[in-house]
Parts: C-alpha cells; structure tokens; sequence
C-alpha cells in the first residue's frame, strides 16, 4: 500500500482532515490552508492537485475557522420590510426571494432570509447585520421611513436595494423596473380602447413604486384624475375599488398599480354588476407568479421582470463583497401583456 493510499484509507475511518488533503496533494499544511482560502498566491498547478485531493478525500472546509482567516462569512442576507404574513401570499416578493435563492445555488453562499418592519426589529437587525453574521445584505420593499440602508451603507456594508429608495439622494446601489413607464403604457392601452373616465388604485405613497406608477398614471391619464389608494394587497384593492365606485359611478377603466389589488377591484366589480371589460376595464402591474394569467376574466397587466431584478440585485451585490466598485444603479424595462380584462 502507497503512502498516499494509506492516508486515503484512514480518511475513510474518520473525517479527513487539511493535514490529510496535504498528505494526499504532496504539500504543505498551509498550502492547503491558502487554496481553500482562495489566495492568489498559489500556481495553478498546485490548486489543481490540492482541490483534486479534497474531492479524494471528502474533505469539507470548517466554515468558522475559515471566517476567522478571510473575514467572509459566506452568507447573504435578504432583508424584506414588510410582515412575515405578506412574503408567501405577494407574488412579487416570493419571487424575488426565489430568484435570489437561485443565484446563489451555484456559489458557496448561504441564504439568510429577515422579515422586519418595526423600528424595534430595525434596530436589533441592524445590529446582527453589522455584528459580522453576513457579507452583505439585499434589502426589499423599503418604506419612506427608513433609515436603515443608509445606516448600513454608511457603515460600509455592502448593500443592494430593490426599488428606487426614497428620501434624500445617495450613492446606493439599487435596481429598478420602469414603474412610471410602465403605468403610463397601462393608461395609454386603457384610452386606445376608447376609455375616458379612468381611475387609479395607488399603491402606498411611501414606496418607490407606488409613487411612480402613480406618476405614470397622472401622466397619461386623460382628463381629471380620479384616485384612490391602497397597499398592493388584495384587500386594499377591493377597499379602494369599493370607495371609487361611490365617487365615480361612471368610471369605464381602472389601472391598478398591482396585480393583487386589481384582483381585488375585479371582485368587487363582479359583486356591482359591472362586466369585465364591457363595463369596466382593468389593467394591474408585476404579471409574477402567474397571478394575471390565472384571474377570470384573464387580467390585462404590465410585467416587470422580478426574476432578472431578484438575479442582477445578487450579481452586483456579490460583486461589492468580492471588493468590486460599485455599480450604476439599473432600471429594467417593463412590457404591457395584454388579456381579456380590457
């Protein structure tokens, strides 16, 4: 039996260790140590032979002796500002929390999912996130009160924002659809097909997006607007489609600024009588999760691409870990998807 042999062996009856790996690749201890650490100070040839003797072996690196060395955690964390209630019944934020998770299922970074939104849970976040418990952090659907990717940012964390945040101008990184783009196509669908008293049910004016699709829609929309507001929820559609209906019993169109609250509006529409599209036509916003697609009548919405936001978000953040200049912050297209609902 070989030397090389003999160590594989005793591999075999406990866990290989790095002093095993070294054996087996012909090295040192500390050349081992410099190649799972990925430092540059290694030949190619010797990184080949040493991780061709981890694969012999089954050798798995220990995670919090690597920390100690590189001062990298391996873990992302996605932090989502809205209650735990919300996450599995918003398609939009169930996508993006997949589409994250795929990114990174082909690197060796584990995924830390947060769910905050009192200033109590902010402040004891805030510290775990700055405590060293991960590299970096994705932070989605901020609301105008906020403080805390500012407090990251200045802190020198690297930081990746879903959405335009709001409030003063600063150099975060974020990606973006085109929300008054987007809505301002929805308005101008709804007057190609000959409606003139179209409504808008806003989603909350301290997010980004609720104040740009209202935008868009205050934009387009022909003659005064008739406006009400809700919280991109389902319930908040049908409450604020209830309270437009009793200001404008005339409306022929409304362009909800999500798909759930369109959802909403659609039933209480039915609950009045009014037929989809012949009385009353409607146009939401995201198309994720199948949600549009599936509504009866099929819902007529504008599609932004969360799966590309939630993929290119991971991309940039990962490369402001790996010490990579910041970004330019990314505006992704949005496209109208017509269907039976106008």
């Amino acid at each position: 039996m070989t030397s090389t042999d003999g160590h594989e062996a005793a591999a075999a009856a406990e866990p290989p260790t790095l002093e095993t790996v070294a054996a087996v690749a012909g090295v040192s201890r500390a050349t081992v140590s410099r190649v799972i650490n990925s430092s540059p100070k290694v030949s190619p040839q010797v990184r080949e032979a040493v991780e061709a003797a981890i694969a012999r072996t089954g050798y798995v690196p220990n995670r919090a002796a690597r920390t100690l060395v590189t001062r990298r955690t391996d873990s992302v964390a996605l932090v989502i500002q809205e209650p735990a209630t919300r996450l599995f019944g918003d398609p939009y934020l169930s996508a993006i929390m997949r589409s994250v998770s795929a990114e990174l299922a082909d690197t060796d970074n584990q995924l830390v999912l947060m769910m905050v939104r009192t200033a109590v849970q902010q402040d004891r976040l805030e510290r775990y996130l700055r405590g060293g418990h991960v590299d970096g952090a994705l932070l989605v659907s901020l609301h105008g009160d906020d403080t805390l990717v500012g407090r990251l940012h200045a802190s020198g964390m690297p930081v990746v924002v879903g959405g335009r945040p709001l409030g003063p101008a600063a150099d975060f990184v974020y990606v973006d659809a085109d929300n008054v783009g987007g809505a301002r196509a929805a308005v101008e669908h709804l007057r190609g097909r000959g409606r003139r008293r179209i409504a808008t049910i806003a989603g909350p004016q301290d997010m980004c997006a609720g104040v740009d699709r209202l935008r868009g829609y205050l934009d387009a929309v022909p003659g005064p607007a008739l406006v009400a507001h809700g919280d991109f929820s389902r319930a908040g559609g049908a409450a604020a489609m209830r309270a437009l209906l009793a200001e404008e019993p005339g409306l022929d169109a409304v362009f909800a600024a999500s798909d759930l609250m369109a959802l909403g509006a659609m039933a209480v529409l039915a609950e009045a009588g009014r037929r989809i599209p012949d009385d009353v036509a409607i146009v939401g916003f995201d198309d994720a999760d199948d949600v549009a697609g599936w509504a009866e009548p099929a819902l007529t919405t504008v599609r932004q691409n969360v799966e590309e936001q939630g993929r290119l978000m991971t991309r940039l953040l990962l490369h402001r870990i790996a010490g990579g200049a910041p970004a330019d912050p990314a505006v992704l297209p949005t496209t109208l998807v017509a269907r039976s609902s106008s």
